[in-house]
């Protein structure tokens, strides 16, 4: 591929860019150096290796054996640009911290946005999983996304088009977005910044925000909390290895300095199944868990195989 500007990078640690800070090497890294580059990239590469794309790393749990294939990492220099467009409407670029649009759109006095302050992603990632928070959700803003597919044919899907539900986008998993428009309305910029001040002492009081997390571990079962049906199961505090559910909130999984992707899959899988034995519950990963178990580790099995 001559004419490919973007960076690539054979055998690149992941543990550098997960928030755990844990997880074996990828075989190839590809940071693409626009929408173009990227097209390009998957248009080239052969249709039977894996290609898998990651966005800051916040909501990852990339297992010790590594990742065979390819990950692409969007930049922020070639998909991180945000524009004011008329109407309210905001355009982004997927590799744009959810917490820089919020700031953008408080700038620019468009209301509906505040709830990114507190998400701990990028904009690809909450058009993927609509992620949302204070009781807003993303498919709530979006007009329309753009993306690339495997075969690096570009698509512009509509908000219908991404089949939005609760954390869940039935858009085709290949597909990569590289930017999106969303839609909000006219807010005084001081009520927008009192917003996003209560949403950030609210992550300071309950969140811990500054230990080695990937934020919402479970995502929260039909009529209640996912933090509560754990800590109704006795797992606030519950430790394995270097993996940690957080005393402070016991929702959030935590690495304490020592642990590996298996000690924290191994805790999550854990208390899954100490959830499902107390309330009958099911909980359900929000978490992303990739890649291969190293040498020697044993694979962990949903609900530790008391289901299968």
């Amino acid at each position: 591929m001559p004419d490919l500007r973007g960076r690539l990078k054979a055998n690149a640690p992941m543990s550098e860019i997960t928030w755990f800070r844990t997880g074996g090497p990828v075989e190839l890294l590809f940071q693409p150096a626009d929408a173009d580059d990227l097209a390009a990239f998957l248009a080239a590469v052969p249709a039977d290796v894996p290609v898998l794309v990651v966005g800051v790393g916040s909501n990852l749990l990339v297992r010790d054996g590594g990742v065979r294939g390819v990950v692409i990492r969007l930049s922020a220099k070639g998909f991180g640009r945000i524009d004011v467009l008329d109407g309210h409407r905001i355009r982004a670029g997927a590799a744009v911290p959810d917490k820089r649009l919020a700031a953008a759109a408080r700038d620019a006095g468009i209301g509906g946005f505040h709830h990114y302050h507190g998400i701990p992603g990028s904009v690809g990632g909450a058009l993927r999983m609509n992620a949302g928070a204070n009781g807003v959700e993303t498919q709530e803003r979006v007009v329309e996304v753009h993306a690339v597919d495997r075969q690096g044919m570009r698509h512009v899907l509509t908000k219908d088009d991404m089949g939005y539900a609760y954390r869940h986008s039935s858009a085709p998993a290949d597909l990569i977005f590289t930017e999106a428009i969303f839609q909000g309305y006219a807010e005084d910029k001081a009520v927008i910044t009192k917003m996003m001040d209560e949403v950030q002492e609210h992550r300071e009081t309950v969140q811990p925000i500054r230990e080695k997390t990937g934020g919402s571990t479970f995502k929260n079962p039909p009529g209640s909390s996912a933090w509560k049906e754990v800590d109704k199961a006795g797992c606030r505090g519950l430790t394995i290895g270097g993996a940690q559910m957080s005393p402070m909130h016991c929702n959030f999984m935590i690495n304490t300095g020592s642990a590996s992707s298996h000690d924290l899959e191994m805790l999550g899988e854990t208390v899954r199944t100490r959830v499902l034995d107390h309330s009958g519950i099911r909980l359900d990963w929000e978490i992303k868990r990739i890649g291969e178990y190293a040498d020697g580790e044993e694979p962990v099995q949903p609900f530790l195989g008391r289901l299968l």
